[in-house]
């Protein structure tokens, strides 16, 4: 472990410190290391006595022991406000992790992503919902973002895990502890395929308030935030009014008037939330702005679609039967390719390819 980034998790590891004062810090005094080269007396200026004290004391090499064994493996990341690759979505938020630990793709931090959220106790069509739109979003190539939680939160990290975008858990915990323990196969999945993320030391366990807070970084980290299910009562709500003070745009699926697990949905509905029926909702509103070079939208003409699609006219059930891709899935990717001119839709819903 370098210099700095171990001057970077000691200030982190301070108790009584804390996001807000090592912000107040870094104003003053400009990195970690000109917060360990000022004296005791300026320190006090800025934080509580005894947080300057335990600063002036230098770093504590025994609380690096952990961390350091954990970066052993590769696979295993700490990224830092002073890194270039730090995720630009947050640091346009009012207050962004000072320092995130990452398991898994590293790169998936600066991916376009949409935050897919919803109720835990959530109803089979909910989670065929929250599953289908996550698989759509992410193979027209936006990362899912979502919290790692039973019920919305696991079936849209399904979803995200099956397209290019893959998917990003943020989790409540630190990265060697997995909450809830039912999705620890998914975690691991999420570590090979995607990534997960958590702004807690390791050895963090899930404590209640550490849940709304890695609720900003779900929206954060996001260019909207769809709301699949949720009651009035659900934590999604607070997700979702994050991502409205972000600048995010947020959307709600509808349900049943009769149904308590549509409630908090219609109420963003009401408040301004786009209704969505379908993942092409999502997408257009977003403007799917990234440029068929980047193979974010998928729409080369070396698509892997083209391969089920030959050249003769094709309708939908077809390909889903060949390709193994839900129809929502292939209706995302078969309007980017209209749209970039790989395919024409001709008519009774026969899909061509252009040569």
């Amino acid at each position: 472990m370098d210099a700095e980034l171990a001057s970077w998790l000691t200030l982190s590891l301070i108790p009584g410190l804390g996001n807000e004062g090592l912000r107040r810090l870094l104003q003053t005094f400009g990195s970690p290391a000109h917060i360990y080269a000022a004296s005791a007396q300026a320190l006090k200026q800025v934080v509580k006595p005894a947080v300057a004290v335990a600063i002036a004391q230098g770093p504590d090499e025994a609380t690096l022991a952990p961390v350091s064994a954990w970066l052993e493996d590769s696979n295993n990341n700490i990224v830092t406000l002073a890194d270039a690759d730090y995720p630009q979505s947050l640091l346009n938020t009012s207050d962004p992790p000072l320092l995130l630990y990452v398991k898994g793709r590293r790169e998936l931090l600066n991916r376009p992503a949409l935050a897919v959220i919803g109720s835990r106790n959530a109803t089979p069509q909910g989670l065929d919902n929250a599953e289908s739109f996550a698989q759509a979003v992410s193979t027209a190539g936006l990362c899912i973002i979502s919290g790692l939680a039973h019920g919305i939160d696991a079936a849209a990290h399904r979803g995200g895990l099956y397209g290019i975008g893959s998917s990003i858990a943020v989790v409540g915990t630190g990265l060697d502890k997995v909450y809830p323990a039912a999705n620890r196969d998914l975690a691991h999945q999420l570590a090979g395929a995607g990534a997960l993320i958590s702004e807690f030391p390791l050895g963090t366990p899930p404590l209640a308030a550490n849940f709304p807070r890695r609720n900003r970084i779900i929206s954060g980290l996001s260019l909207g935030c769809l709301v699949v299910e949720a009651g009035l009562q659900s934590g999604s709500l607070i997700t979702a009014r994050m991502a409205l003070e972000q600048g995010r745009e947020v959307f709600a699926i509808p349900g049943s008037i009769h149904s308590p697990q549509a409630k908090g949905s219609h109420y963003l509905i009401k408040q301004g939330a786009k209704l969505v029926e379908c993942a092409q909702d999502i997408l257009e509103e977003l403007g799917c702005i990234f440029t068929p070079t980047t193979k974010v939208c998928g729409a080369t003409q070396d698509h892997p679609l083209f391969v089920h699609l030959g050249f003769d006219p094709t309708d939908i059930d077809s390909l889903s039967q060949r390709s193994g891709l839900t129809i929502e899935a292939l209706s995302a990717i078969l309007l980017q390719l209209e749209l970039d001119g790989g395919v024409a839709v001709l008519p009774g819903g026969l899909y061509q390819r252009i040569n």
